[in-house]
């Protein structure tokens, strides 16, 4: 009698890479019912119901992505589909950044993460509102708009998909409410033990009698003595006024004390992400922890249905002009060709944000016993063109694109409507 195989899928002859493991090598990796079952250098493929060859491919413990918007319809036109920039742009989880709040949670929860193939979390607004558009309605952000004990209550009760809190230090709300806002929401994070996220980079326009005397150069440090470790800075590359680069151009001497206070920072990239920034900030040391895509609707263009006009989001007045295909593996080959190394970015889509979540035990990770999150990209090298949102062209000579993902077990293809185009240079 013919001995039945023990595996469900054999991955063969992939070059993995598990910074949590300590691997960079070729391995084979099988999978039984959902979960990784081996890791070894040969694993016979009759041992496997099925065995795909992902030879000259990347096996990545199944990639997060830190800055989604994901609560698809209520947050207006910023969400997007949770699987279309999740597992079928090859990331098996995602958080979404600030998009449900105390009072819509229980709505993200059951129409979001519910039914999502792709693992869902969120950081919770710390506004009543939660993610709406706010660059069109600041004064739904104001303190009369966020209620502490509220969010505090909702975060407690729900710290399965609640990892974090979200809150912003940007020169709009200091111009009107000075730093009060980001109190609060460092409060509720401390109240709640959990990780505050910090929006920094102009959002909000200015009210109609300016600054207010604040100082966008200065929100930083003010800031950074609000928080604890483990909060996260987040947009350090961006194009907008209250970054980590000032208006002359240097580079906050704050960021390297906050990183040895064991703050951290999260890239954000979206539709601030600045190649000359960046290079500014990497020179100066200044390398984040996590690498989060910030995909919307606003930056993002999201081919319509089949046989229904497309939609046009292109408000001239809005700070996030401009949409193009965008994917957390293209930030990744941003950070390849910024002169970062695989092996300093793959911990920004894997062990990282797990640390972030808190959930090292079951993410971020290819071990046996782990749910079978898997991420297999493929690695062309060439010469490729990359724009940042201020039309800066970099070309890289390699480029990272999702082949497939599987997420605790199940096989995913890559095709989102929104992953870019290789572009050769």
């Amino acid at each position: 009698m013919n001995e039945q195989p023990k595996y469900d899928l054999l991955l063969r002859g992939g070059h993995m890479i598990c910074p949590a493991s300590g691997i960079d090598g070729v391995r084979d990796v099988a999978i039984r019912d959902g979960h990784t079952a081996a890791i070894e250098a040969t694993i016979l493929p009759s041992s496997a119901r099925e065995t795909i060859d992902v030879a000259g491919k990347l096996v990545l413990p199944g990639m997060i992505d830190t800055h989604a918007h994901v609560y698809q319809y209520v947050t207006g036109r910023f969400g997007l589909n949770p699987d279309m920039v999740g597992v079928h742009s090859g990331v098996t989880t995602v958080i979404d950044q600030g998009g449900p709040s105390c009072m819509t949670l229980p709505g993200f929860r059951h129409f979001i993460a519910e039914p999502a193939a792709t693992q869902v979390y969120a950081f919770l607004s710390a506004y009543l509102v939660g993610g709406l558009e706010g660059h069109y309605y600041p004064n739904l952000y104001s303190p009369d708009g966020v209620d502490i004990d509220a969010t505090v209550t909702a975060a407690n009760a729900n710290k399965d998909i609640v990892r974090g809190i979200k809150g912003h230090a940007e020169i709009g709300g200091f111009a009107r409410w000075g730093i009060k806002v980001l109190e609060m929401s460092a409060e509720i994070g401390r109240r709640a033990d959990l990780p505050l996220y910090v929006h920094f980079g102009q959002l909000w326009g200015l009210p109609e009698n300016g600054a207010n005397g604040e100082d966008a150069d200065t929100i930083l440090t003010q800031v950074i003595p609000k928080l604890r470790p483990g909060d996260i800075l987040a947009h350090p590359f961006t194009r907008h006024p209250g970054g980590f680069v000032n208006r002359r151009g240097e580079v906050h001497t704050v960021i390297r004390a906050a990183i040895d206070q064991g703050l951290k920072i999260d890239v954000g990239h979206g539709s601030h992400f600045s190649y000359r920034i960046a290079r500014k900030a990497l020179d100066a040391g200044i390398v984040p922890h996590t690498l989060g895509a910030d995909m919307h609707g606003y930056n993002t263009e999201v081919p319509p249905p089949a046989g229904t006009p497309a939609q046009h989001y292109d408000d001239e007045n809005h700070p996030f002009r401009g949409q193009a295909r965008f994917s957390l593996t293209q930030a990744m080959s941003s950070m390849l060709a910024l002169g970062l190394s695989l092996n300093e970015v793959v911990p920004m889509v894997t062990s990282n944000p797990a640390k972030m979540l808190g959930l090292t035990d079951r993410l971020g990770a290819l071990r046996p016993g782990y749910v079978a999150d898997v991420s297999v990209l493929h690695d062309d090298r060439g010469r490729f063109i990359l724009r940042d949102n201020e039309d800066n062209r970099v070309v890289a000579e390699r480029l990272l694109r999702p082949a497939f993902c599987l997420r605790a077990g199940k096989r995913f293809a890559a095709d989102a409507p929104i992953l870019p185009q290789a572009v050769a240079a």
